[in-house]
């Protein structure tokens, strides 16, 4: 079987540097896989899901002339989660989505401490923070937090593809989310 080839991100990312259209083609070749399963994961609406895929490409068209990513695929996925979590947020105003509800829920008491940030530099100095945390860790504890809280995977979807049981990874979760709140009120953020 013939392995597919994808274009290089830092050739992609020149096409959109150069306003080529075929940049969002490349982009959708090699990542509209994962940015729908991203989506699926948050919005459970396969119709909501590719809207929102969609409009990753016309956001990341918009946003490279401005910045030049380092990392292509972790900002395009990052894009589709914000994304997502905003039409989310549209859902819920008329019902509570209770997958993704308990998932953040998960987070709340580690956030529920933090300052109400009004300006862009204090979120990305948390996000420096949360990066530093994630970096410590060892790799399969760093796997489960950003499968469950960045591309919203199921537990039962981490145990098995890690091949580990359901409560341990709970255990992980539980453990590393208190470990990330202590990190972050010596850090400074919270109380």
């Amino acid at each position: 079987q013939e392995r597919r080839k994808y274009m290089e991100d830092s050739d992609i990312i020149e096409l959109y540097w150069h306003r080529s259209e075929a940049a969002i083609l490349e982009t959708k070749k090699k990542y509209h896989k994962l940015c729908s399963h991203i989506a699926d994961n948050i919005l459970h609406s396969r119709e909501d899901s590719e809207e929102c895929v969609q409009d990753t490409y016309l956001a990341v068209w918009n946003r490279i002339p401005e910045e030049r990513p380092h990392y292509f695929r972790a900002f395009v996925c990052k894009i589709t989660r914000n994304i997502s979590l905003n039409r989310l947020d549209h859902k819920r105003a008329a019902r509570r989505d209770e997958k993704n509800t308990v998932s953040f829920e998960e987070l709340e008491e580690t956030f529920s401490v933090m300052p109400n940030f009004s300006e862009n530099i204090e979120w990305e100095e948390l996000t420096i923070e949360i990066n530093r945390f994630l970096s410590k860790l060892p790799v399969n504890k760093r796997v489960i937090l950003v499968r469950r809280y960045f591309f919203g995977d199921s537990i039962a979807e981490i145990a098995s593809d890690l091949n580990m049981n359901i409560n341990s990874v709970k255990t992980i979760l539980r453990r590393e989310n208190r470990k990330l709140r202590e990190y972050l009120r010596r850090g400074g953020y919270g109380k």
